[in-house]
Parts: C-alpha cells; structure tokens; sequence
C-alpha cells in the first residue's frame, strides 16, 4: 500500500451526488451503465459510466445519492465521455456496491 500525505487527500474532490439518469450502456466492452449526476450548483451535472449492472438496474438509480470524486479529468469510454468517477466497493463475490452516505446530505456536499 503506498502512503500518501493529507495534502494528497485533499486533492481529491469527492462529492455527493442524486443521480438523475440512468442507461443501459451495451457498447461498452464490459457490462456498464451511463449516469448522469447532480452534483449541485457549483458543479452541475456529469456524467459518468459504472460497471455496476451485477446489482443494479437503471430504473432503480434514479434519485439515489452516490459518491464520486469531481476533480478527474474526463475519459472516452467507447462512445461516452466519462466525466466524474463514481466510487464503490467490491463485495464478496466481486460485484460493485455502490458508495453512498447513510444519512441525507446536501447534493454537492464535499466529503471531508
């Protein structure tokens, strides 16, 4: 594991967010889905593609508050500009779970 100082994690801008879209992403190499995430006034909304589809559908996504880190720059994944990374965990069996507060929190709030 490679240690970083504070000041590195502070880099890092990860944010909450509500989904507000979600779609079958079937040109992408591995099963994904596209999202579009409200991240608030300051941000706004971007996009992002989630290898999430073991646990998820994406009528079930929508309105529900994830985790990402803003401060990425953009990446092409197949036909899709990915603008944000959606943060999540792998459980048992290697499916994502996504990473979300456990309590309400403001759209845009910054983790700290």
């Amino acid at each position: 594991m490679a240690e970083i100082t504070f000041d590195d994690f502070l880099a890092v801008d990860i944010r909450a967010g509500r989904i507000v879209r979600a779609e079958p992403f079937p040109e992408a190499r591995k099963p994904a889905i596209k999202l579009w995430i409200d991240f608030g006034p300051e941000i706004g909304e971007r996009k992002s593609s989630a290898q999430i589809t073991v646990l998820y559908t994406p009528e079930t996504l929508v309105g529900t508050m994830v985790m990402g880190v803003v401060n990425f720059p953009p990446r092409q994944i197949g036909p899709f500009m990915s603008e944000v990374l959606v943060l999540g965990y792998e459980d048992a069996e290697g499916a994502i779970v996504l990473a979300r507060p456990d309590k309400e929190v403001p759209v845009g709030a910054r983790m700290c």
